[in-house]
């Protein structure tokens, strides 16, 4: 069955597009203020340790044909957990959904910033606190209950130094990662209380570096929330006020796989 809904945040740009098409379009959509999340897929990218092929793109044609236009094809190879991508609920839980199962719903829609940026700076193995959150909701209101939540640690600025954004850049071994994200008390508390459908991190996982659990991965995935990892712009966005749209590719049976995340502020 075909997912079909609507968002009144971008209820805007759609009416002029169905009322008035061509320049009035434009203009609607150049009103925007739309924010790219995502870190482009190149042979730089940042994959987790154990992928040790990277991103691989191979030319298949590029140049006139006979025919005499101009004529450009590729071939791609990527890991599903590699660059800006979608963690599905199935990649930490058995029954959990795969890519092409979640829901539209659950990744179009109001979404808020946490910013632990300083706390991040100074311990790079900080983890998102209950405390944490509960600061944010006091000064920004309690986050509405459905919302995708974005952890903001600044850590996108590391990108592509992969011994720097990791913490360790061995091939083939991720045993001495180093990088914060959610705590578990968070996690919970944003899935069980807020009822929050995606975690979304500007680092390489939900679960900190040092974890050798992926406790945070688990509380998700068995609440079939979904991840958003290796996010970047997030120092660009307000702490609320915004809709992101994360589309990931719609692989069937997925664990993950690539995604363009953008958020679209709201007008003034």
């Amino acid at each position: 069955m075909r997912q079909v809904f609507f968002l009144p945040a971008i209820g805007t740009l759609l009416l002029a597009m169905a009322c008035s098409p061509g320049a009035d379009t434009a203009n609607a959509a150049a009103e925007m203020q739309i924010v790219d999340l995502t870190h482009t897929f190149d042979e730089d990218t940042v994959y987790w340790p154990t992928d040790t092929r990277g991103f691989q793109l191979e030319e298949l044609a590029r140049g006139r044909t006979e025919g005499g236009f101009f004529y450009s094809a590729n071939a791609l190879c990527t890991a599903e957990h590699g660059g800006t991508h979608m963690d599905a609920p199935i990649h930490f839980f058995e029954d959990g959904l795969a890519v092409d199962k979640v829901p539209l719903t659950n990744l179009v829609g109001p979404a808020v910033v946490i910013d632990v940026s300083k706390e991040a700076t100074d311990n790079r193995d900080y983890r998102l606190t209950l405390a944490d959150v509960e600061a944010h909701e006091a000064r920004h209101g309690a986050i509405p209950h459905g919302a995708i939540v974005l952890l903001r640690t600044g850590w996108s600025t590391h990108w592509p130094d992969a011994r720097a954004y990791l913490g360790d850049d061995t091939p083939g071994d991720a045993s001495k990662l180093s990088f914060p994200s959610y705590g578990e008390e968070a996690a919970k508390f944003l899935i069980d209380e807020r009822g929050v459908p995606v975690l979304g991190i500007d680092t390489a996982s939900i679960d900190y570096g040092r974890s050798t659990d992926f406790a945070v991965h688990r509380i998700a995935a068995e609440k079939q929330v979904t991840g958003l990892e290796n996010l970047t712009g997030l120092e660009a966005l307000p702490a609320t006020g915004f809709t992101v749209i994360a589309l990931p590719m719609k692989i069937a049976g997925g664990s993950g796989g690539p995604v363009r995340v953008i958020a679209i502020l709201d007008s003034d």
